[in-house]
């Protein structure tokens, strides 16, 4: 049967959220026949069950008689239906079918519920081809040529996907550092509008954020032991001036977007309080953490003693160098859907633009360190990393307030609390993902960048817990 296959398949996916959990069971609550015949596209919804709980994926299921040898890598398995034997198989990566797509948002055409848009004045051009990127971990890409790149949404929450809902709305005021979205496509689920995907444009001549900070990284290990981070080949911290400075103007274009507003003190201190439960958690299965609870607990204190406002807004909400690219002309911020294990209304709330910022400090102290982890000089090189981090984020920060971000002397001590609070996070994932690099975050305990009150910078500040 079709959902036993399915069931087999989904487990082993790299954008299936249920991974080490059995699935108790796999129903098809939607089957649209996108393209009938030989090879035929269907396009599926359907529900895995896992200790009583229910999460929605989005299949596109292929069937061939004759499975070609460039898409044996996505077959699902044998499927026998209408007397007839197929070949099931992943059809994001067959590009025959997935042509489909195109066609359907450029006529802004719909099937059985399945829709199809375009924005206003856009015309798609159907002739490319689609190849699928390989290195996402929830999401499935597709780029059409040098133009395009679709992003499917494997895991369906009902309600418009909040990139979709960002992208549009900066679009329109022809805000700066986004890549300009075309279309998009949605389904109804439990009666919402939901959005299936969206495609936006292709940065061709472009290069991953992360992937520049590491070229930085290893330029400087590289370089002889008395040279400087400034000194190194490689320095990277013109970028994260750049960086700051862009980050900066779409957290502004954001709150000219969307509503804004203030959470007032009782709630900062229950945010404060928030804070304190994910590290009692974090403690109770990372035992690495309990040298650091004074410093946390300190950093935490000090939010429930502000006795100012804290202004809030749409954030991006799951900031690091891997969602930013550089373009020959500046920097671009991708994926604006928010941290996906979470749900819709909390990656919609508002919240500090800081919570972006703390993202982008701990992201520097991971480009910084990532390299360390099984190097067999890493005590060696560990000043470098201290140097290169600090000196970056400092740059990132400088860049934030000329670009017009703010950061007062009570945001000081909230951008602290965040950064410490992903920190903790960041220990409890590598702790059940990857071990071997839980001295990565746990080094944020012993040196964080603060913000003096005169916008300067210490990135030198430390830390000791007494």
């Amino acid at each position: 049967m079709l959902d036993e296959l399915l069931a087999a398949w989904i487990s082993r996916q790299r954008w299936f959220g249920g991974k080490g959990r059995p699935i108790d069971s796999l129903s098809i609550d939607s089957d649209v026949v996108v393209q009938a015949g030989d090879p035929c596209l269907r396009h599926l919804i359907a529900s895995v069950w896992q200790d009583g709980s229910r999460e929605r994926y989005q299949l596109l299921l292929g069937l061939r008689t004759e499975l070609p040898d460039t898409l044996t890598h996505a077959l699902i398995g044998p499927y026998a239906t209408g007397g007839v034997e197929w070949s099931a198989y992943d059809a994001v990566h067959d590009n025959e079918l997935t042509h489909w797509m195109l066609e359907s948002m450029a006529d802004g055409s719909g099937q059985d519920g399945v829709r199809f848009r375009h924005l206003p004045g856009v015309e798609i051009d159907t002739s490319p081809r689609s190849l699928v990127l390989g290195a996402e971990q929830s999401n499935t890409s597709l780029v059409f040529g040098d133009a395009y790149i679709c992003k499917l949404f494997r895991r369906l929450i009902p309600g418009v996907n909040p990139e979709l809902e960002v992208v549009t709305a900066l679009a329109e005021r022809d805000a700066p550092h986004i890549a300009q979205p075309y279309g998009w496509i949605e389904t109804d689920l439990d009666g919402t509008p939901t959005t299936l995907a969206i495609m936006q444009e292709f940065l061709s001549n472009s290069t991953d954020g992360w992937d520049l900070a590491l070229t930085s990284v290893r330029d400087l290990y590289n370089s002889l032991s008395g040279i400087s981070a400034a000194e190194a080949g490689g320095d990277f911290a013109a970028e994260a001036t750049r960086l700051g400075a862009a980050t900066a103007t779409v957290h502004r274009e954001l709150a000219a977007a969307f509503p804004t507003g203030v959470v007032e003190m009782h709630e900062v201190k229950r945010m404060a309080e928030g804070f304190r439960r994910r590290l009692g958690r974090a403690v109770a299965e990372v035992p690495e953490l309990r040298p650091h609870v004074g410093v946390l607990e300190s950093a935490y204190h000090q939010v429930e003693e502000l006795t100012t406002e804290v202004p809030v807004q749409r954030v991006h909400g799951d900031y690091h160098l891997g969602q930013v690219m550089r373009t020959t002309s500046d920097w671009v911020v991708l994926d604006f859907e928010g941290e996906p294990g979470q749900p819709l209304a909390e990656r919609r709330a508002l919240s500090s633009p800081l919570r972006d910022v703390a993202g982008m400090l701990r992201s520097f102290d991971y480009a910084a360190r990532h390299l360390l982890a099984g190097h067999a000089e890493a005590e060696k090189l560990e000043p470098k990393a201290d140097e290169w981090a600090a000196r970056n984020r400092a740059a990132f920060l400088d860049g934030y307030l000329q670009g017009g971000g703010v950061i007062t002397p009570g945001d000081a001590a909230l951008l602290r609390a965040f950064e410490l609070s992903k920190a903790v996070y960041e220990v409890v994932y590598e702790a059940r993902n990857r071990p071997a690099w839980v001295s990565i975050p746990l080094a944020a305990f012993r040196h964080t960048a603060v913000c003096l009150p005169d916008g300067r910078h210490d990135p030198h500040h430390r830390d000791v817990a007494e």
